[in-house]
């Protein structure tokens, strides 16, 4: 079922879980100018656009600037709105605008292995870029409201924010970004999509299948979602605790042991990056298994993720300092992308939002005794 057709238009309960009566009385009041029905009425929608705005931008920070920049458009036009489609397509239609004026202005979110070779191991490390260089990781229980994708869709909600997924997506011209995530991610029909971005018919088709062509050989063969299916909840829970007991313990053996021999380890917004298990032995000796840590297993971008707090010697206490998403090739870890948090960064002269302010978005708490 297309999400903008007369018969989802007709049904009991709206996508947002809403029943159709309540909110067809709510789009009358909010149209009469009645901003607490508007607030309730787009409530049920707000999650999914979020994330809607994330796989367009690849930043939490810039998705909510988009999703409250569209939300401030939708409340002035909704006078206008006639109901020719679904409430739902046309929020995506305004969202999606939003974000494409925001790709104007900014340049593509990248992780470090674009930025040049890998590195030899060792401390020496390239001065960190700005944050607005980097991609930024999405915390899984703010997927917790996604609609489940229909029939027709190509990716579900998890595997459609994979980092893999989001990288790739970055490497494609922004219109074709929307066409693809709007056709495949949420299966609007190509009809809906060429009146969500005022386009014609042809031109979405010509779009998703340039996209198609573009993004082939860029995603990997088998997508997160099916590696932890695969292995099982046990299974992920005892690699997130082998993983977290090895930088406890600064056990170098244990933690490359768990590598894959192509591994990567890479720490925006720091572009230098290793791969292999020796320059990835010698980065994590001279640095990380230096210090002392603890962590919080967690889950963002459909991977499993750890939260890491680094010892503060003032509290004599643990803060936030990392999140490590890991990406898996079967039990074995392929890649960690350390996303260092402002008490970290700051080693580094760079600038972060706060890390308690982060991983609150993970539901990690602000600090660990």
């Amino acid at each position: 079922m297309n999400p903008g057709s007369t018969t989802a238009q007709a049904s009991v309960v709206t996508v947002s879980g809403r029943p159709r009566a309540e909110e067809v009385a709510l789009l009358d009041l909010a149209r009469a100018g009645d901003d607490g029905a508007f607030g309730d009425l787009v409530e049920g929608y707000r999650a999914e656009l979020r994330s809607h705005c994330y796989r367009m931008l690849g930043s939490v920070h810039d998705a909510d600037d988009a999703l409250q920049d569209a939300l401030l458009r939708a409340w002035r036009k909704l006078p206008g709105f006639e109901g020719r489609s679904s409430l739902r397509s046309w929020l995506y239609a305004i969202a999606t605008n939003s974000a494409l004026d925001i790709t104007r202005h900014r340049s593509r979110r990248e992780l470090p292995v674009s930025f040049g070779p890998a590195g030899a191991g060792g401390a020496d490390l390239a001065a960190a870029l700005p944050d607005a260089t980097w991609l930024e990781p999405f915390p899984d229980r703010w997927l917790a409201d996604d609609p489940p994708s229909s029939p027709e869709a190509r990716y579900d909600q998890r595997e459609s924010v994979e980092l893999a997924f989001i990288v790739t997506l970055q490497h494609l011209p922004p219109r074709q970004r929307a066409v693809l995530i709007l056709r495949d991610v949420l299966a609007f029909s190509a009809v809906e999509v060429s009146a969500q971005l005022s386009t014609s018919v042809a031109a979405v088709n010509s779009a998703l299948q340039r996209a198609h062509a573009a993004i082939r050989h860029g995603l990997p063969t088998e997508s997160q979602q099916s590696t932890l299916r695969e292995l099982g909840d046990h299974a992920v829970r005892e690699i997130a605790q082998r993983y977290a007991d090895a930088l406890e313990r600064a056990d170098a053996d244990a933690l490359i042991s768990m590598l894959t021999q192509d591994a990567i380890w890479s720490m925006p917004p720091i572009p230098t990056w290793f791969q292999g298990h020796e320059a990835i032995r010698n980065f994590l000796l001279d640095g990380p298994l230096r210090e002392r840590w603890r962590h919080q297993p967690a889950f963002a971008n459909g991977q499993l993720a750890i939260g890491c707090y680094l010892h503060d010697h003032a509290s004599n206490g643990y803060v936030p300092a990392v999140i490590d998403v890991l990406t898996l090739a079967g039990d074995k870890i392929a890649a960690v992308t350390g996303f260092l948090l402002a008490e970290t960064a700051e080693r580094e002269q760079a600038v972060a939002v706060p890390g308690a302010e982060i991983f609150a978005r993970f539901g990690l708490p602000a600090a660990l005794p």
